[in-house]
């Protein structure tokens, strides 16, 4: 079994626990950060393929804004920060854990990059080879058709995200366009008419 091989089973095997831990895990942070790592991981398949531009998209935007997002929504949430800086070191471990991996991950795809150099792995494509063209071309040809279905799955998504937010609960705030649409100015102004006061110094003379 070449080194390759051996390096997709395992980063395979991480991926599909990482995935699992994310669904399993009760605790938000912990499944914050094996989704950090299942990116992670992918993005390490990606280059393992040959597809550096997918794997260095999957790290900037996905696991960036997978944090981002993560931050909103504890601030959304109102969530009373003390107790979470008091137990800072409880996620440590886990922390240190996933680093750990992320660069066991780098260290591996390096030394398969030694591989290749060293003539272990297939020929590297030629000087004016772009992958990003490639994987165009075979996505909107060969996959255009689940492409677009999976366009219109996120689409669907999106419009329920929006209509369960748009729900009217209770002790809420929410805002009727229409109305908003319908304002007048002298609904919201009103001109108040006050004589002018003289002056402290003119008053005193």
């Amino acid at each position: 079994m070449s080194f390759e091989r051996i390096l997709f089973y395992l980063f395979a095997a991480i991926l599909v626990f990482a995935a699992l831990r994310v669904i399993s895990s009760r605790n938000p942070v912990h499944s914050a950060l094996f989704l950090v790592l299942a990116f992670f991981t992918s993005s390490a398949l990606w280059i393992l393929l040959e597809a550096e531009f997918l794997a260095i998209t999957l790290v900037l935007v996905y696991v960036g804004a997978v944090m981002v997002l993560f931050l909103f929504v504890v601030m959304m949430l109102d969530i009373n920060f003390a107790p979470l800086r008091e137990g800072f070191t409880r996620y440590l471990p886990l922390g240190a854990v996933v680093a750990l991996v992320i660069v066991a991950e780098i260290v591996l795809v390096l030394l398969r990059g030694f591989d290749t150099l060293s003539g272990g792995a297939p020929a590297p494509k030629p000087a004016d080879y772009s992958n990003t063209r490639a994987i165009g071309e075979v996505l909107y040809t060969d996959y255009l058709l689940p492409f677009e279905i999976a366009s219109v799955i996120l689409l669907v998504a999106i419009i329920a995200a929006i209509a369960l937010t748009l729900r009217k609960r209770p002790g809420t705030r929410h805002q009727d366009p229409g109305k908003q649409v319908q304002v007048r100015k002298s609904d919201r102004l009103r001109i108040v008419e006050m004589k002018a006061e003289p002056r402290a110094g003119r008053a005193e003379s």
